[in-house]
């Protein structure tokens, strides 16, 4: 027992001894410490090596900072695309043939706007032969009272005047008369305009307002706002200005201030050959809206003044020993327009500006008068229609016709606009004017 343990251990150091031969001779520490040491730089160059890396890591960092800014943006840039891309995919299909009908047909068929065609500012085919002779009323009626116009449907708002011809006359003066042409303030002075003809002559015993002239607006300033327009501005007689051409500028201004539509208005003075001074005016009116119904006058009104004599050719004047004639004043009736005592149409609202058109008193008059002025007295009309316009004085208790003067002096807080019969008013304790005799 005891050979064989030993036996076993004898082998086994021998098989021990074999492999130790066969196995790698062991380093020393020390060498693999000496080897370590010769590779490492001296300290100068491990300074520069350290310099380089630190420069090397910047340089990196800032790369690295860079490419991240851009990969920033480029990734900002594809969610700004993402997002214009988006609501692009939304948008359905469309034909652009079918767009313009999408958007708005009315815009797009819509008609070019055209200016409108002014009427031509021509004088009526007219001749003084067709007028009778003056016989006491201040204007007749020509053509049947009916307009010469050519083109009664018009709403273009127009104003126009003839150029004077080579003696200094005026000629037509046309306008479709509108709240947009007329005034909004007192009328200016006009006294600078000598009309052909012109001159200054009083006559105090036998006209209202003493001056025989008055500068007469072919179209008044209460209708279209014009002063001292030369073209604008005729010799008229004072009773020319406010018997004859006032009711009408009235009735005008009247109807288009209640309604607020068109009315075409025409004045031609009439010259007989020669002549400085216009034998009377031509006087046309239309409304255009409600086809004339409202307004519709073709009338022709003398230039005269009664008891005075006239030369039409330079304008001198003289006094008749006898007046041939005595002035009629025929009223204005106005049932086709809307009045204050109507309530089924709108008022006919006064106007202050309807005014004559009062003469200048700042030159010497050529034939002074020293007989005393006296109120002009005209026998009333007859057979005065039932319904007829009145202006009643609510503080003095008297009447007039509109064109009366003295409504101009009247304080609107007493003017009463009526309509009805002389011989009702008489009944309700109101006299007749003693002036213009209604």
């Amino acid at each position: 027992m005891r050979k064989k343990t030993i036996f076993l251990l004898s082998a086994m150091l021998l098989i021990l001894a074999g492999c130790a031969e066969n196995a790698p001779a062991p380093q020393s520490k020390a060498l693999n410490v000496s080897a370590y040491e010769t590779t490492q730089p001296d300290a100068s160059t491990q300074a520069v090596i350290a310099t380089q890396v630190s420069v090397v890591k910047q340089a990196n960092a800032g790369t690295q900072a860079t490419v991240g800014t851009q990969a920033d943006v480029t990734t900002q840039a594809d969610k700004a695309t993402q997002v214009t891309a988006e609501p692009q995919k939304m948008l359905p299909e469309v034909d652009t043939a079918e767009l313009t009908t999408m958007v708005s047909p009315d815009i797009v068929e819509a008609p070019a706007i055209v200016a409108p065609t002014l009427p031509e500012l021509v004088a009526p085919n007219f001749s003084l032969n067709e007028v009778p002779p003056y016989a006491g009323a201040p204007y007749t009626e020509v053509h049947n009272n009916v307009p010469f116009f050519t083109d009664t449907t018009t709403t273009a708002v127009f104003e126009l005047y003839s150029p004077l011809d080579e003696l200094g006359r005026c000629g037509v003066a046309f306008a479709n008369i509108c709240p947009e042409l007329m005034p909004t303030e007192s009328r200016g002075s006009i006294g600078m305009i000598k009309p052909s003809g012109w001159q200054t002559v009083k006559y105090n015993d036998l006209i209202d307002g003493n001056y025989l002239y008055n500068r007469c607006h072919l179209i008044a300033y209460s209708l279209a706002s014009e002063n001292a327009n030369e073209l604008n501005l005729i010799t008229g007689t004072r009773y020319l200005n406010t018997q004859g051409m006032l009711p009408f500028e009235n009735l005008v201004a009247n109807y288009v201030s209640a309604t607020g539509n068109h009315v075409l208005y025409r004045s031609t003075p009439i010259f007989e050959g020669r002549d400085l001074v216009a034998r009377g005016v031509l006087m046309e009116g239309y409304s255009v809206e409600d086809s004339g119904r409202g307004v519709s006058f073709c009338v022709f009104c003398y230039n005269v003044q009664p008891g005075i004599e006239i030369d039409y050719a330079t304008g001198d004047s003289r006094r008749l020993e006898e007046p041939s004639t005595e002035p009629v004043i025929v009223p204005i009736i106005l049932d086709d327009i809307p009045t204050v005592n109507d309530p089924n149409n709108a008022p006919v609202r006064s106007n202050p500006l309807l005014t004559p058109d009062e003469p200048e008193t700042t030159e010497p008059a050529t034939q002074p008068e020293t007989q005393p002025a006296t109120e002009p007295v005209t026998e009333p009309v007859k057979n005065t229609p039932a319904s007829t316009h009145y202006v009643v004085n609510t503080n003095t208790k008297k009447f007039h016709y509109p064109n009366c003067s003295s409504v101009d002096q009247m304080k609107e807080k007493n003017r009463w606009d009526y309509t009805g019969s002389r011989e009702d008013l008489i009944r309700q304790n109101y006299e007749p004017c003693k002036r213009c005799n209604p």
